[in-house]
């Protein structure tokens, strides 16, 4: 550990909140409907795309049709994106766009892929710079990426407007909703980001592959491409799948310290401006200031744990006298699979910063952190995206935390549940209830049917490492982060879990392990929309009811009581739900003296 890691935390807290103060107050302005300082710019164009879509903006729906209007939406670009990675190579594309002349990924892992962008987690069973090419990363990955984004924030923004409702069902509209998304939102703030990055270094090209010779006489090639361009909506839409096959650790996508920095703030920066969004539509600041403290606390919990874990080294590294990697400022401890240009800070909390989220872009390898600094991610993931989440998607869940907080204060206060002035009954629980379990139920369900199965343990990259078979807590560990992951749409990787063997000279002909593909696939489909449509159920239940005036004995949920309540519930639930796994994995692991 080291004065400067410590700053750059602390650093980076004050110029998180500092951005998304002002970011959270123009967005709740676009949602309302106010005129923004880009109206005359983006106004026109708004106006086109409704006549094109053939869309009313006035016409407000209920829950139903704004549900009904997402899931046809997502089916359409769902089957979309499948038809563009299929048909890679089987039309005519310019060289430029395809300098390798890449072959289509086979059905099983394009079926994966495809689930894993639309439904913003972009796990990927593939090596982006061999597999794909630059048409298919700029029409299809990347517009799916501002897309799948785009339905996050909009659930959120119905939710809010739902539980502000004075009457009636209306929740918004959703091409309407959409669209001002994309406008006012993810597009401006993803051209200046990739105006940045460029400047820093991440390429933007068309060209092709370079060939180097090395110091031994051997050839390697470099990957170039649109790297930038990608990259701004990978970070700001919380999606995270990379260009690259490393990532945000390799020096195309994130160079340097700065923009290492850089890369985190745009990460959080919308989750974190929603949240004060949020306080704003409801008329009530300090509702936004109580959830923001909320995920600031548990945030920066995390980020402790994983920085003096990795500081200090496993017990493993200690008994082999591994902990001595030392570089300059890095302080010591365990510096393994980290890139030196970050540092153990650096790579502490960017790896807490992609994992409270649903990005999963990571900057150093998770599978060789300590097994307590492993053990965070898992808790992160655990919390089910309300510290922070992804965009849209951490509000929405937090929002439903709140309201199952309010009905555990209601009854042990004695009182029946308020919540900004409407009164909770059994139908609004049971929603919040379902829409919060779905995602643990999604995790646990796909981690037990592969470590039960033979097929599910072909995918662990451990089995090659042990004469155990994958029966140690890193195989477990990596079988259950990889459901994890994409129950949470994170897309973040244990280790080497892997749904997809390149051809080569001694398996030609072996494209996939099908079981991960599918299983995957669908654990990634049914973890987003299922609380997606409990999310706008709730809306739809709370717009109709009537406010009442707070009287003396309302339980407030805008002071530090409420926030230890809340951060209580999220803890509890999290800890019933997910510990018995986290046990045989990381923690077991951590306390042992198992390397692998």
């Amino acid at each position: 550990m080291s004065l400067t890691g410590w700053l750059t935390i602390v650093l980076f807290a004050v110029i998180l909140t500092a951005l998304a103060l002002p970011l959270g107050r123009y967005m709740a302005k676009v949602y309302t409907g106010e005129r923004v300082f880009l109206t005359p710019l983006f106004g026109w164009l708004e106006r086109f795309l409704y006549k094109v879509l053939r869309v009313d903006p006035q016409r407000e729906q209920d829950w139903k049709s704004y549900a009904k209007s997402l899931l046809i939406f997502s089916l359409a670009g769902w089957l979309l994106l499948y038809l563009i990675l299929r048909t890679q190579n089987a039309f005519y594309v310019p060289h430029a766009l395809n300098p390798l002349g890449y072959h289509s990924a086979p059905w099983n892992v394009t079926f994966n892929t495809v689930s894993s962008f639309m439904t913003n987690t972009n796990w990927q069973y593939y090596s982006g710079e061999t597999t794909m090419s630059y048409l298919s990363q700029m029409i299809g990955l990347t517009v799916q990426n501002w897309l799948s984004a785009g339905i996050g924030i909009v659930v959120a923004v119905a939710l809010i407007r739902g539980i502000v409702g004075r009457s009636g069902k209306s929740i918004g509209n959703f091409w309407q909703d959409l669209v001002r998304t994309i406008l006012y939102g993810l597009a401006p703030l993803s051209v200046l980001t990739a105006i940045v990055l460029v400047s820093q270094g991440v390429i933007q090209n068309f060209s092709t592959y370079l060939t180097a010779h090395t110091l031994t006489g051997l050839t390697q090639s470099i990957a170039m491409g649109p790297i930038a361009s990608q990259e701004a909506i990978k970070l700001l839409g919380t999606n995270g799948g990379g260009f690259l096959n490393t990532n945000s650790a390799h020096p195309f996508e994130n160079p340097t310290a700065f923009t290492n920095f850089f890369e985190m703030l745009l990460v959080l920066v919308i989750p974190a401006a929603l949240v004060f969004a949020y306080g704003r539509m409801t008329g009530n600041r300090r509702q936004g200031y109580a959830i923001f403290a909320t995920m600031m606390v548990m945030f920066l919990g995390a980020v402790t744990v994983a920085y003096i874990a990795e500081a200090h080294g496993s017990p493993a590294q200690h008994a082999a006298g591994l902990h001595t990697h030392v570089i300059a400022g890095s302080g010591g401890g365990n510096m393994e699979g980290k890139e030196q240009r970050f540092g153990i800070a650096g790579s502490a909390l960017f790896d807490v910063v992609t994992t409270v989220t649903s990005c999963g872009a990571v900057n150093s390898a998770l599978e060789s952190f300590t097994g307590i600094g492993g053990a965070v991610p898992f808790a992160n993931l655990s919390a089910s995206e309300v510290i922070f989440g992804g965009v849209g998607t951490g509000l929405y869940s937090m929002l439903l935390y709140v309201l199952l907080a309010v009905f555990i204060g209601g009854l042990m206060v004695g009182r029946t549940p308020e919540w900004l002035g409407k009164k909770l009954e059994a139908r609004e629980i049971k929603l919040a209830g379902l829409g919060i379990l779905i995602t643990p139920l999604a995790a646990l369900f796909c981690t037990a049917l592969a470590t039960a199965s033979s097929a599910g343990r072909k995918s662990i990259a451990e089995v090659a490492l042990s004469k155990s078979g994958g029966n140690t807590p890193q195989g477990f560990s990596e079988t259950f982060y990889a459901y994890l992951s994409q129950a949470n749409n994170n897309g973040s990787a244990f280790a080497g879990y892997t749904g997809f063997i390149q051809p080569s000279a001694g398996n030609v002909g072996s494209h996939g392990i099908t079981f991960a593909d599918l299983l995957g696939g669908f654990d990634m489909l049914f973890a987003r929309y299922a609380p997606i449509l409990f999310a706008l159920a709730v809306a739809g239940a709370l717009a109709g009811k009537r406010v009442t005036p707070a009287g003396l004995g309302t339980m407030r949920t805008d002071n530090p009581t409420f926030v230890v309540l809340l951060i209580g519930v999220i803890v509890l639930v999290g800890a019933l739900t997910f510990f018995p796994a986290l046990l045989l994995g990381p923690i077991v692991q951590g306390l042992t003296g198992h390397l692998y």
